[in-house]
């Protein structure tokens, strides 16, 4: 389930916006607001599509975490589904061959 979007890395590109299938957030003058939690589908892809690494979703599906944002930050754990599935930028190359990245990513 999407539980932080850290306000400090985000730039309001509002790519979390659009990939989401479940309509999660809400669009702002600024930093996206996760609007609808609970319709969160643990799909990851916000995540995943983030250049900022500036979200984390808990792999724990049922309910809402409590998070500690500094310690996300200090465990690296901001953008960790990204890096873990290997779209880092050392990789951003690949990313052309997926047609959902053409649709929403740079």
């Amino acid at each position: 389930m999407i539980e932080v979007i850290d306000a400090e890395r985000c730039t309001s590109c509002d790519i979390c916006v659009n990939v989401c299938p479940t309509n999660v957030f809400d669009k702002t003058d600024g930093v996206p607001v996760i609007a609808r939690q609970g319709d969160c589908q643990t799909c990851f892809l916000c995540e995943l599509y983030c250049p900022e690494d500036a979200l984390f979703v808990s792999p724990f599906a049922e309910a809402a975490q409590s998070i500690d944002v500094a310690a996300l930050k200090q465990g690296a754990l901001l953008g960790s589904y990204r890096r873990a599935v290997g779209w880092t930028d050392e990789t951003r190359e690949l990313r052309s061959v997926d047609r959902s990245y053409r649709l929403f990513g740079h």
